[in-house]
């Protein structure tokens, strides 16, 4: 059978970053003009006891969040890593020494395991989802906490592949009754279900409870592989919502009930859904109108993930600060346009590129060192947003790219100024300013579409690509394939 593949924004886009020195944001459309964005704070501040009434599986938990909303500069650490001291240590003391204050850690990885031993939970409990990465979560989060280290729980929700098998009536289903799976020939639940949401709901309640002060939904979307528009949905669990719809409303419900247990809440979502109601479609994730349910939303902009012609740049990759900028300018045209005055917004709190993107071709892509990684967190400035991630899945940093906590402090100082001095500015124009900049290039490298179809890649490139996303492939028939624009992959 002959194999086809998808664009290159459905390949990669998502992976669970040149410089500039201007501080104002900078838009790289003629006639851009900006309004100062509103202040906004995360929904919950405080510590709360509470217990989700409508789940009856989940106990009463006092949970302790934040006391006040962390201006978040973190790293992705994974699960496993953090079981091991002497790497937690050695993480620590460069956090210490950087300008760094916070970290992402798996509770619930890919594979729907949960990373240590959670026992408030009893379905996790009932079907045996513990796999234990992190041997004493309690003294690590501990640790944390008494370095002023924020700490992020990642909850893969929708990719599930354990609770799938275990509980098939949880899970998406073809026309024949067996399960759908992905490329790989791992299930999804099903995103209609809202036992699911109950499901996760308790998961972050229990990860509250053992300390940490966030809870980060990955894969908060629909599937979009081959097959995929062959699953057959329950018109009592639809009930004639769609793909955006039904996400939204179960980001709005898990953040809900989560921020009632005292935690804050933040999604992670591809980057091409902003300013592209296709890619929105396929995935399900609307960019305005998620902002409006959480404390924080994590686009993923990875420039490696952004095909030739995206931002008018030949090979995105290659030049991170533009790429990141032109994503983050985009963010802010989008969400000026569809503020409300009664709705307040998520903080956007964009993931960035701290790997090499090696799958990509000679050519078409660069080594990602300290000075990439500046450049991208300089664009987030320049683009007027303060908060930023790195996704390096092997958790292994170029800690020399950082600033110290006196050189971040001065930093600090220089962005303030710079902002207060910029003149008040509209985005009178917003809706036209989206659909000039919604243009984009969706063509394959040719070396990509070369080496994926003949099977040239390395392992350890098929391995970074596993991480970073879902390969679209189909058969001769183009039904299965997102139309130009679309996305695929996750981090």
């Amino acid at each position: 059978m002959k194999r086809k593949l998808s664009l290159l924004a459905l390949i990669f886009t998502l992976l669970l970053v040149a410089g500039c020195t201007r501080y104002e944001p900078v838009a790289l459309m003629p006639g851009y003009t900006e309004a100062p964005e509103e202040e906004t704070l995360p929904k919950t501040a405080e510590t709360v006891t509470s217990a989700d009434p409508s789940s009856e599986s989940q106990e009463s938990i006092e949970i302790e969040s934040a006391a006040e909303p962390v201006r978040v500069k973190g790293i992705y650490l994974g699960a496993s890593p953090c079981g091991m001291d002497d790497f937690m240590d050695r993480v620590i003391k460069r956090i210490d020494e950087t300008e760094l204050n916070a970290v992402v850690i798996d509770v619930k990885d890919d594979f729907g395991r949960i990373t240590y031993d959670m026992q408030s939970v009893p379905l996790v409990n009932e079907i045996g989802a513990v796999d234990v990465k992190i041997g004493d979560i309690n003294a690590l989060i501990k640790k944390l906490h008494e370095h002023d280290i924020y700490c992020i729980a990642r909850v893969v929700a929708f990719r599930d592949p354990y609770i799938a098998e275990q509980r098939p009536d949880l899970a998406l289903h073809l026309p024949d009754g067996s399960l759908f799976r992905d490329n790989k020939g791992d299930a999804w639940v099903n995103p209609y279900k809202k036992e699911v949401w109950d499901y996760l709901v308790d998961i972050g309640k229990a990860a509250g409870e053992v300390g940490f002060d966030e809870i980060q939904f990955d894969y908060i979307r629909f599937c979009t592989e081959r097959g995929i528009n062959d699953v057959v949905y329950d018109e009592n669990d639809t009930l004639g919502r769609g793909k955006t719809d039904i996400i939204t409303e179960a980001v709005g419900y898990m953040s809900e009930k989560l921020n009632e247990a005292g935690l804050f809440v933040s999604c992670d979502v591809f980057g091409t859904i902003i300013g592209s109601e296709i890619d929105a479609e396929s995935v399900g994730q609307n960019y305005s109108d998620m902002v409006e349910e959480l404390d924080y939303i994590c686009p993923m902009i990875y420039p490696s993930h952004y095909a030739s012609g995206n931002f008018g740049l030949e090979h995105p990759d290659k030049e991170p600060y533009s790429t990141i900028l032109g994503a983050l300018t985009r963010s802010k045209t989008e969400l000026s346009w569809s503020r409300k005055k009664d709705r307040p917004q998520a903080i956007v709190r964009p993931w960035l590129q701290a790997f090499t993107a090696s799958y990509l071709g000679s050519g078409n892509y660069m080594e990602y060192d300290e000075e990439a990684i500046r450049a991208q967190i300089q664009a987030v400035y320049d683009a007027g947003y303060d908060e930023w991630l790195l996704w390096n899945a092997s958790a292994d940093y170029f800690y020399d790219g950082l600033l110290t906590p006196e050189e971040e402090e001065e930093e600090n100082r220089r962005i303030e100024e710079s902002r207060a001095a910029l003149p008040e500015e509209s985005y009178e124009n917003a809706e036209e300013m989206m659909n000039s900049q919604n243009t984009s290039g969706t063509e394959l490298s040719q070396e990509l579409e070369d080496a994926l179809e003949n099977g040239e890649l390395s392992e350890s490139d098929r391995a970074i690509l596993s991480e970073s996303g879902d390969l679209i492939i189909s058969d001769d028939s183009d039904e299965d394939i997102p139309k130009e624009g679309q996305v695929s992959g996750e981090q």
